[in-house]
């Protein structure tokens, strides 16, 4: 059996600089493919994390860093195209000497799955792709009861990221690695904390997630949005570890050579640490972004990307503090090994 069944991560993942120009249509080229999920932060300066995606349309936008409901701008992103997407003028996406970057995802194929009709199933609509674990999953809450939503992935999803549209609500993200009855938050810093009605302490299935009675994860008669994420061997990995406070911190092995990195500790109040290989290209990589806020980039030496996973190289709480339990959700440039045997270099 192949190690892999993605020989090229960028087909279904890719993280992509730019500069603006200040126009009010902007074309950014260079993807590799049309994405459907589109992550833009603004380097240089304070400016919130923008994130869009082609199932709630373009020029509707949700903020990673704070708790508001969807907004609807005609500046910001307006178009996904086929190796790209196009920008209008606002200054957090497109400031006409602002530096920018953009992670992107494909999930590719539609569905819809009416299964409302039993009681304890919600009507759901999205965008999956199977082979790469990743679906976008659309829905309208009911609070009454405990609800099942279909996620398209054919596998368990490691971890979900959701977000209520429609309300000031926080983003809660399900993790495996911290179980069915907590929840961590992206818009603040805050560690783990417990949450029996956001997943109803159920774990989901390969077919299906459950929400319980709690607006974050299913606002009453509120539109709701789900990011699902599954493993996928070679390509992407969700996990945790825990740290060791020393310069010579632990190798987690992740299957692959790491493209992107978010850490965050889930012990504690900690950031959740956004790295790279395009924004540094060699080791030790130490440019980093804050999922949870609008600060611009920042240096501090953090990890090495290794063909197999990433190395702590600083006793910095952020990625590597003494006894701290961290999780962690990593994607590939390249597979630790090809389908066809081929290992992958070092950087």
């Amino acid at each position: 059996m192949a190690y892999t069944t993605v020989d090229d991560p960028k087909i279904y993942f890719n993280t992509l600089l730019y500069t603006g120009n200040g126009s009010t249509s902007h074309s950014i080229t260079g993807v590799g493919f049309q994405p459907d999920f589109v992550w833009i932060k603004r380097r240089d300066a304070v400016a919130g994390h923008k994130l869009n995606d082609a199932v709630r349309g373009v020029n509707k936008q949700l903020v990673s860093n704070n708790s508001n409901a969807e907004d609807s701008n005609t500046d910001i992103l307006t178009a996904f195209g086929t190796n790209g997407f196009t920008l209008g003028n606002n200054s957090d996406v497109n400031n006409g000497s602002g530096t920018f970057v953009s992670w992107n995802w494909k999930a590719g194929t539609s569905f819809s799955n009416s299964s409302g009709s039993n009681g304890a199933n919600l009507d759901s609509t999205g965008s999956v792709s199977t082979t790469a674990g990743f679906s976008i999953v659309s829905f309208t809450g009911n609070r009454s009861t405990t609800r099942n939503i279909y996620h398209g992935l054919g596998a368990v999803p490691k971890m979900i990221i959701f977000k209520n549209r429609s309300a000031t609500n926080g983003w809660t993200i399900y993790n495996e690695t911290i179980g069915n009855a907590k929840k961590l938050t992206l818009n603040n810093n805050a560690a783990a904390g417990n949450c029996t009605a956001c997943f109803a302490s159920t774990t989901p299935t390969s077919t299906l997630f459950t929400v319980g009675d709690d607006g974050d994860t299913n606002g009453d008669s509120e539109n709701m949005i789900a990011y699902c994420f599954a493993d996928v061997k070679g390509y992407s990995k969700f996990g945790s570890y825990t740290g060791n406070g020393n310069a010579d911190g632990p190798f987690v092995y992740t299957g692959f050579k790491p493209a992107f990195l978010i850490i965050k500790q889930s012990s504690s109040a900690r950031n959740w640490i956004m790295m790279d290989s395009k924004r540094s290209t060699f080791n030790v990589v130490n440019t980093y972004l804050k999922g949870n806020s609008s600060d611009a980039e920042e240096t501090t030496t953090y990890v090495d990307f290794l063909s197999g996973g990433f190395k702590c190289r600083d006793s910095d709480t952020g990625a590597n503090a003494s006894g701290g339990t961290y999780t962690y959700m990593a994607f590939a440039e390249s597979p630790f090994v090809s389908s066809s045997g081929v290992p992958t270099t070092a950087r």
